[in-house]
């Protein structure tokens, strides 16, 4: 019955699924893409022996492959069903179903054979069930039992635990508190430095709190408060060393000018006695070679050495030094908090942005800062003690200040004081105010050369100064040249005693030996002028040489510095000052000449102005590069000016002269005598001519010159006299002339040649001076005679008696 059971629930379930069985084939079948034609056969044949696949019909060896195949590769073999005759698949289902029934028949018998030992374990399995039901009862019963005696030590056990329990926590307990007191105190230690301002010691406690203590109790509330507090602190204290920064700044701002100030006198000091003994050892140097000579010499410079180093000694006492004038203790404190922090880059940053900050505003100059010393003074203090500081930044700190930064932030600011300083400077029009300019300048530039900065480039703008400088030299100059000039008296220098001309030589190098043979009182042929214009230029070459100093120039340099100078003050100053002194109404005759003597004496003197300039510079004037004086070209050209000036004064006197002479063109007789105008003319002129006999004439050269000057003058006088009476004749307004007038005229030319033959100049050569009245002599000839016939006969041959008189002035007079 149990088989049949079984093969009937076998039937049940193909049944059941056979259509699901189907559809699962079919879908195994579609999956696979074979190409048409293509059977299973071909591809399941490797899989049975070849023999046997022969033997068996198709459908036969396609339900062997089914079962003999794995369930992944069955589709190939399913397909090839589908492959053959139309009725194929009809054919395998009733194939597969004889398989099926065959399977549950096979499976039945199993069962059926297997049954007989399942009843029998079924029958003893029952019978233990009795047994077990005894041993139940036993074992409750030993348990209960066992329960009630063992509730006394339960109790015990209970307490035991309980106590050990207490006892585990009273050592946790003890063990945590352990591990939480030094994280306490460390806290505790953290507020009492916050407390007392120590900030940097504070940032460590606060590492050690982060690092090694926290750590090991972070587990418990109060550590993490402790946790998020740490930063709150660690801000706080980056606000507070930050202002305590900003402090520093304002500081350091405020105290820049007495910092740069202390400095600057340090560093002239220390000049003062490097100066003071280089002296002493050239005097040590001397002190063998000229013992004697300069024993005063060197007790003079002891002393003064001595007073530098007593000076020294005292300046030493009271000398400050950046680190003393300001506290730099916040920057070293703000520089540690942030590098703690690891903010070191960010306060490196806003340090130097401050810092370039007040560098600009250090930079900016007052707009008044040009008019006293005190403002450049100032200002120069203020840039030394801001490079000062920077500089103690520098070595004292690591990182925050480098040295490329500084030498940046100063060739900045070297501009920008250089820029400054051309602009203000050029607004300075006192030669004093520019030379205490140009002393702080080196001052300036030493302090900070000793402090490593380059300043080669305002030693440069000292040269540009320089020359700023002897241009207000030259202004001033100027104006007192022209005060000696007007206060001149341009006549000689009386002197009445030796002592009075030893007094004048010792101004002015003077030599004359036949003056020197005269008894007093006598007479320089310079006037007052000439010692006072000399001294001046002597004063001018000191004055261009106190710029000069400390300017780390050599002594060539310096000598050609000087000489270029006095050049400029001879050939422009002086030169358009003597020009202007000739060039005025008021110097009459007189004064021109004795211009002439003054410039005369004045180039002589050069070659001393020369020596006086090669002494106070030791350079020799055998030295090829050695420039020279120009004040030969200057004199010369001033005494060209002044002789110029007196031909034109002599003709225009003249010319005045003239303008008064009142002839009666109409009478029929002369007077019998020249004309009074003539006479008066002609006396002026021999008075005018008596002066050249003063003109220097103490050398061949001096005597040619000046009897070149009073020739050419007075035949310049004489050309124009006589080109005057001859316009005066031919005067377009003049309509018509007696031969009375005539005669009259005449008797005016006779005292002209008279005065012509009478060498008011001596030096003209027979008589040249009287062919100035040639043509107006020839004329008169013509009239006074009337011998027209002879004029006509000999006209145009070079023996004619009238060969000067021309055939249109002739004309035009005998037409009158």
């Amino acid at each position: 019955m149990a088989r049949k059971s079984k093969s009937n629930l076998s039937e049940l379930y193909l049944e059941e699924n056979k259509d699901q069985i189907y559809e699962n084939a079919l879908a195994e079948i579609q999956s696979f893409e074979l190409p048409l034609g293509t059977t299973i056969s071909g591809a399941a044949a490797g899989s049975l022996p070849s023999k046997m696949a022969e033997s068996l019909p198709e459908h036969d060896r396609i339900l062997q492959e089914i079962e003999s195949t794995d369930t992944a590769c069955v589709g190939p073999t399913l397909r090839s069903v589908y492959d053959d005759q139309p009725n194929a698949h009809q054919k395998f289902m009733e194939k597969l179903d004889a398989c099926i029934r065959n399977h549950d028949r096979e499976i039945e018998k199993m069962c059926n054979f297997h049954h007989q030992g399942f009843v029998d374990a079924i029958t003893e399995l029952l019978k233990v069930r009795a047994d077990a039901e005894k041993l139940k009862v036993q074992v409750t019963d030993t348990n209960r039992r066992l329960q009630d005696a063992g509730k006394e030590v339960i109790a015990q056990t209970e307490e035991i635990i309980r106590c050990r329990v207490q006892q585990r926590n009273i050592t946790t307990v003890v063990e945590k508190l352990q591990l939480c007191l030094p994280v306490l105190e460390m806290y505790s230690k953290l507020k009492e430095q916050m407390s007392v301002k120590r900030y940097y010691s504070a940032l460590k406690t606060m590492e050690q709190l982060e690092n090694l203590y926290l750590p090991r109790v972070s587990q418990y509330r109060f550590c993490q408060i402790m946790m998020e507090n740490l930063p709150k602190l660690r801000e706080e204290i980056k606000e507070i060393s930050m202002s305590d920064l900003k402090d520093f700044l304002e500081s350091i701002r405020k105290h820049s000018d007495r910092i740069g100030e202390t400095a600057m006198k340090q560093a002239q000091q220390q000049k003062t006695f490097s100066t003071a003994l280089q002296k002493q050892n050239n005097v040590n140097y001397g002190r063998n070679m000229h013992l004697g000579r300069n024993r005063i010499l060197e007790s003079k410079n002891e002393i003064t050495l001595k007073r530098t180093f007593e000076d020294e000694d005292e300046h030493d006492e009271e000398v400050l030094t950046a680190q003393d004038l300001v506290d730099f203790s916040p920057v070293y404190r703000c520089l540690h908090i942030y590098s703690v922090l690891g903010d070191g880059e960010i306060f490196e940053n806003y340090y130097r942005k401050q810092r370039r900050k007040q560098a600009r505003l250090v930079l900016q100059p007052q707009s008044s800062m040009h008019e006293t010393v005190e403002g450049y003074r100032r200002y120069f203090s203020q840039i030394v003690g801001f490079f000062v500081v920077e500089d103690h930044i520098l070595h004292v700190t690591q990182g925050l200040v480098t040295r490329t930064y500084t030498d940046e932030l100063w060739n900045m600011a070297l501009s920008k004081i250089i820029a400054v300083l051309r602009t203000h400077s050029s607004y300075c029009s006192d030669p004093d105010l520019v030379l205490e300019l140009k002393n702080l300048i080196v001052v300036f530039a030493d302090t900070l050369q000793g402090y490593g900065f380059p300043v080669n480039r305002l030693f440069d703008l000292l040269f540009e100064i320089r020359d700023q400088y002897n241009e207000t030299l030259l202004k001033k100059w100027s104006g007192l040249f022209r005060d000696i000039f007007e206060a001149d008296n341009y006549s000689p220098i009386p002197v009445a005693n030796e002592e009075e001309y030893r007094i004048v030589i010792s101004k002015f190098p003077f030599q004359d030996p036949e003056l020197d043979k005269q008894s007093f009182p006598k007479k320089l042929p310079m006037s007052q002028s000439v010692p006072q214009i000399y001294m001046q230029v002597k004063e001018f070459i000191y004055a261009s040489l106190k710029f000069s100093e400390s300017l780390h120039r050599s002594s060539t340099e310096i000598d050609d510095m000087l000489r270029k100078s006095t050049n400029l003050l001879l050939t422009r100053t002086l030169s358009s000052c003597l020009q202007n002194l000739i060039k005025k109404p008021h110097i009459g005759l007189t004064e021109l000449v004795q211009i002439i003597i003054n410039t005369t004496h004045l180039e002589q003197a050069c070659k001393y102005l020369e020596d006086f300039i090669s002494n106070i510079t030791n350079i020799s004037q055998l030295t090829v590069h050695t420039a020279r004086l120009y004040g030969l070209s200057t004199f010369k050209d001033a005494r060209h000016a002044a002789e110029g000036e007196i031909y034109t004064k002599l003709n225009q006197k003249i010319d005045e002269f003239i303008q008064i002479a009142d002839y009666d063109w109409t009478m029929s007789e002369s007077d019998g005598r020249a004309s009074g105008y003539l006479m008066d003319l002609i006396n002026f002129l021999r008075s005018t001519f008596q002066v050249f006999t003063h003109l220097p004439h103490n050398n061949n050269d001096h005597a040619a010159m000046s009897g070149k000057v009073a020739q050419t003058a007075c035949m310049s006088a004489c050309q124009h006299l006589s080109m005057s009476l001859m316009q005066m004749l031919l005067d377009s307004e003049l309509k018509q002339i007696s031969m009375g007038a005539i005669q009259q005229f005449n008797l005016d030319v006779i005292q002209c040649e008279l005065f012509a033959s009478s060498e008011p100049v001596p030096g003209f050569q027979g008589d040249t001076l009287q062919l100035a009245f040639i043509d107006l002599r020839q004329l008169l000839d013509l009239f006074m005679v009337w011998d027209w016939s002879t004029y006509l006969a000999d006209y145009g041959q070079a023996t004619s008696k009238y060969l000067r008189v021309n055939p249109s002035t002739a004309l035009t007079l005998l037409e009158k």
